[in-house]
């Protein structure tokens, strides 16, 4: 376990702090905190990544490539950028799916939620608040949450490998549909672990309900999508906890990105109002009310209800939707039906589409300029991390200043835990995060 003994910092001399190997946040990058006499003058989190241009290969490509070339974005959350591309592909040419295909996705979105939320909750943020360096040395004292971690991971990929075809960069949807969907008695062999699958995530948020936090709260703008009928994934209009209530066809006249020296990933705000907050805990706390009353029920009896301003408690968040999905699930599959096509036809025009859905960090929003024959034209792509940077800034500014006389040790300790708050998804790979903290005289 982490030994919390260390010096207090010396106000007096100009140091700098190295963690040069963070495994827990997928790809590269940095921070640094800068402090001069006693106070933080500047908190920088750097992508250092270099620039991957997935925007630039899809012009000229044809419209019913995007999925599949998106997808390959990421290899955590493929089927966020699958489902926003196709959501702006069939908006582009108006195209309507049947209710099933609709279930479909929505369940086939759940796979990735699980496993995702499954493998921040217990590999990459759990250790921090447990005081262990990696979930290795934790499975040591703690290894039947490691291993129902894992059994939950699985069986969010075996969704996923159900309906796609295999768990990374799945095969099987595309605009108009899926290519091939799966029988309902192959949906069916899913139902018992998923019934285990509600168990384990009350369990998990029982576990993370008991952790201790550390202090931390900001005037954030909560982001997320909203629907009428159900828990927010692959539809409804973008609101916030400060007046925003608008169409995803809106959201270049509200948002815009900017380059910034210090990172090669753009940084997103909201236009005259700045910085804003996407992601589990934005959706927790924006739609309390479409999740199902045992999840409900669940965050209640921790002690978790909306409002909450401490990003350390988004692990809580991400507990809570794992009761939801599960339960979500295990609803769609029972429900299911085969539909009688597995996609309908597409005709492309000359259009402009938008897509937003809700992929497991947060709002994932795609646009594209298609012509008249269906080849792109041009493509905007905003991931979720890019949109949390600016937060994550001011969490690590705020944090560190108010911790300002922690050990020197214990201090860049918990300001890489800020970061994992948010479980930035760097890259596609998980390779480090370097962290510098400067003293000034």
């Amino acid at each position: 376990m982490k030994d919390k003994s260390a010096k207090k910092p010396d106000k007096k001399k100009t140091k700098t702090i190295k963690v040069d190997y963070l495994a827990r946040v997928e790809g590269e990058g940095a921070f640094n905190i800068k402090i001069k006499g006693g106070e933080v003058i500047d908190a920088k989190l750097k992508i250092f990544e270099p620039p991957r241009f997935f925007e630039a290969f899809l012009v000229g490509r044809r419209f019913d490539e995007a999925p599949d070339i998106t997808s390959r974005i990421c290899g955590i959350c493929p089927i966020a950028y699958q489902m926003s591309s196709i959501q702006a592909m069939e908006a582009a040419f108006d195209v309507k799916v049947h209710p099933q295909i609709r279930a479909l996705r929505r369940l086939f979105y759940l796979g990735e939620w699980i496993q995702s939320h499954a493998l921040h909750v217990f590999m990459l943020h759990a250790p921090d608040f447990l005081g262990y360096e990696d979930a290795f040395q934790m499975a040591k004292d703690h290894g039947d949450l490691v291993k129902m971690a894992l059994d939950l991971k699985k069986m969010g990929n075996d969704i996923v490998i159900l309906i796609g075809g295999r768990e990374i960069h799945p095969l099987s949807a595309c605009v108009g549909g899926f290519y091939k969907v799966p029988t309902k008695r192959g949906l069916e062999s899913l139902v018992e672990r998923l019934k285990w699958g509600i168990e384990a995530s009350v369990k998990t948020v029982q576990f993370v309900g008991g952790l201790t936090f550390p202090e931390l709260a900001a005037d954030y703008e909560f982001v997320s999508l909203r629907h009428d009928d159900e828990y927010p994934i692959c539809e409804g209009r973008l609101v916030s906890n400060k007046g925003l209530d608008i169409a995803i066809s809106d959201y270049d006249d509200y948002f815009e990105e900017e380059h910034v020296k210090h990172s090669t990933s753009l940084h997103a705000h909201i236009r005259a109002r700045g910085s804003y907050f996407v992601g589990p805990l934005a959706r927790f706390n924006l739609n309390f009310d479409r999740l199902t009353p045992l999840a409900q029920e669940q965050a209640k009896s921790v002690g978790f209800e909306p409002g909450c301003v401490n990003s350390f408690k988004s692990i809580i968040a991400r507990a809570v939707e794992l009761v939801y999905a599960c339960e979500e699930a295990l609803r769609i599959i029972q429900q299911y039906e085969m539909p009688p096509n597995a996609k309908v036809e597409v005709k492309p025009n000359g259009m402009t589409g938008y897509g937003c859905t809700e992929a497991p960090r947060g709002i994932l929003y795609h646009r594209y300029v298609v012509d008249g024959h269906g080849i792109i034209r041009s493509a905007t792509i905003v991931p979720p991390t890019s949109q949390n940077q600016k937060t994550i800034e001011n969490d690590l500014f705020n944090f560190a200043q108010n911790n300002i006389e922690m050990p020197e040790d214990e201090l860049t300790w918990r300001c890489e835990q800020v970061v994992r708050n948010y479980d930035p998804c760097i890259s596609c790979s998980c390779h480090f995060l370097k962290l510098n903290i400067e003293r000034i005289e």
